[in-house]
C-alpha cells in the first residue's frame, strides 16, 4: 500500500519525467556565484562584512524565488483550547494551541500541537509542518481533526473525502513521520502545525488563505512557500510565550515542500536555532544550476503557485539568477544545519543537496564553525560533519526512524551545547 501512494504523490514528477537527467555526466558545466562576494561586489572577509550583507541578500532571494514577505499588523490571539499534563502514556504534556489572527476573521488559524517532555525543564523544541494534519501523525485519541482543505496524498477517501479528513485518517500520515515518543523520550519538545492552516496547497488555494486576505498577486510579491514560512515564524512567536520550552532552541524542520518552506523561515528569522532539511530537492536544499532530477521549470509547471512570478521567468536561463543555494545556506549561519537526502529519491538532487551545503562552508567558517570534513558525497548512511551535517540515506523519499535518529543526536550535541 505505502509503495502505491508514493507512486500517487510523485505523479506530477512522472508527468515530467521526459525532461528529466539523472547521469551526473550529463549536467552542463556550471559557474556557482562566489558566496564571498557580497551584493555590492566587494570581498567579504569578515563574519561582520558577512552580517552587513545579508539584508540585500535576503532581499534578493525574496525578489527572485520566494516572494517579498509582507509586514503585516494584525493583532494574534492564543488559544489553549485543550491540555493533557498525562499524554503519550504519561511521559509528556500535550498542548493544542488556537493561533488567530483578529484582521482576518475569514482565516480559521494554525492549530498548533505541542508535545513537552514531562522529565525535562524548557526543552528544545522541533517545530515543524505537517502534511495531513495533527491528528494523521500518531494514534492520541484527543488531537483534533484538521478541518481546512488537504491534498488527497493517499487516494483512500476511507481518510480524505472530498479534500476533508476523516476520523479514518487519525494516525495514518504517510508521506513523513512525527515520532512523538521517541522525540520525548530523547528530551525534546516538538511542535507542528498543518500547512493547509494557512494556504491550501493548490493553484487556487491563495484565495482561501492569508495571500488572498493581502491581495498579494505581483510577480515579486508573496508565494504560497512564503505563506507557508510565515506560519512557521507565527508557531516560534507563540512558543516564546510559553515558559514550558526553551524557544530560543527551537530546531525549524521540513521534509519535501515543507523542507523547502523551513529553509525559507531560517533564512530570514534568525530566531531559529537550527535547521533540518529532509530531501527539500530544488527550491530547497539543492543547487538551482544542477540540471539533475526535479529542475526550476518542472516545478514552475507543476506547482505553479509554490514560488513568486518572477521565478518562473528564469526558465531557461537559470545561470542568470545573480545566486544559488549555497548562499540561501549561508544564511543560516552561524546556526546549525543538517541536511539529509535519500539513495531512493534522485529526483530532490541529493548530490546537488550534498554540494549547496559544501559550497557554503566558507561563511561557516568566518563565525568558527567546521564544515562537512569531506570534499565529496559520502557513502550511504555514512553521516558528516559537526556543526553542519549531512547523510545520504538508503531507501525512499520519506523521512524515517533513521532521519530522526540522526537528527536527535545532532540536536543533543550541537543545538543544546550551544549558548
Amino acid at each position: 500500500m505505502k509503495k502505491i501512494i508514493c507512486i500517487l504523490f510523485f505523479i506530477p514528477q512522472m508527468l515530467a519525467a521526459q525532461n528529466v537527467n539523472y547521469d551526473e555526466a550529463r549536467i552542463p558545466a556550471y559557474t556557482l556565484p562566489d558566496i564571498l562576494t557580497g551584493i555590492d561586489n566587494k570581498k567579504i572577509t569578515s563574519a561582520a562584512q558577512w552580517e552587513a550583507n545579508r539584508p540585500a541578500l535576503v532581499r534578493l532571494f525574496a525578489e527572485n524565488v520566494y516572494g517579498i514577505t509582507p509586514e503585516i499588523k494584525s493583532r494574534v490571539k492564543y488559544k489553549i483550547i485543550e491540555t493533557n499534563n498525562n499524554a503519550l502514556g504519561g511521559k509528556a504534556i500535550r498542548k493544542q494551541v488556537l493561533i488567530t489572527f483578529e484582521d482576518f476573521p475569514q482565516l480559521n488559524g494554525i492549530n498548533l500541537l505541542l508535545y513537552i517532555p514531562k522529565h525535562i525543564r524548557k526543552p528544545s523544541v522541533f517545530i515543524g509542518l505537517n502534511f495531513e494534519g495533527n491528528h494523521s501523525l500518531g494514534n492520541d485519541p484527543d488531537v483534533l481533526i484538521t478541518q481546512n482543505w488537504m491534498v488527497d496524498f493517499q487516494k483512500n477517501p476511507e481518510h480524505i473525502f472530498k479534500n476533508r479528513a476523516t476520523l479514518a485518517s487519525r494516525g495514518k500520515a504517510v508521506v513523513e513521520t512525527w515520532p512523538a515518543e521517541t522525540i520525548i523520550s530523547k528530551g525534546f519538545a516538538m511542535a507542528t502545525a498543518y500547512y493547509g492552516d494557512i494556504e491550501p496547497d493548490h493553484a487556487e488555494g491563495w484565495k482561501a488563505g492569508l495571500r488572498g486576505c493581502l491581495n498579494k498577486t505581483e510577480e515579486t510579491e508573496w508565494s504560497a512557500m512564503g505563506a507557508w514560512a510565515w506560519q512557521l515564524s507565527r508557531m516560534l512567536d507563540y512558543l516564546e510565550t510559553d515558559n514550558d520550552v526553551n524557544s530560543k532552541k527551537a530546531i525549524v524542520i521540513g521534509h519535501s515542500r515543507l523542507g523547502k518552506a523551513a529553509f525559507w523561515a531560517a533564512a530570514q528569522d534568525q530566531r531559529f536555532a537550527a535547521f533540518i532539511s529532509n530531501e527539500s530537492g530544488e527550491g530547497g536544499a539543492a543547487l538551482k544550476r544542477r540540471w539533475y532530477g526535479e529542475t526550476h521549470e518542472i516545478i514552475n509547471k507543476n506547482f505553479p503557485h509554490w514560488f513568486s512570478g518572477k521565478y518562473k521567468t528564469y526558465a531557461g536561463s537559470i545561470d542568470a539568477l545573480p545566486f544559488d543555494q549555497h548562499q540561501l545556506f549561508g544564511l543560516i549561519a552561524p546556526r546549525a544545519v543538517y541536511v539529509s537526502s535519500a539513495e531512493g529519491d534522485q529526483w530532490a538532487d541529493p548530490n546537488g543537496e550534498f554540494l549547496a551545503l559544501k559550497n557554503a562552508e566558507p561563511v561557516f567558517a568566518l563565525y568558527g564553525k567546521n564544515g562537512l570534513g569531506v570534499d565529496a558525497q559520502p557513502k550511504v548512511d555514512n553521516p558528516v560533519g559537526s556543526d553542519i551535517r549531512y547523510h545520504y540515506r538508503s531507501g525512499k523519499h520519506h523521512m524515517t526512524a533513521y532521519d530522526w535518529e540522526q537528527y536527535l543526536k545532532f540536536a543533543a550535541e550541537v543545538v543544546n551545547k550551544r549558548k
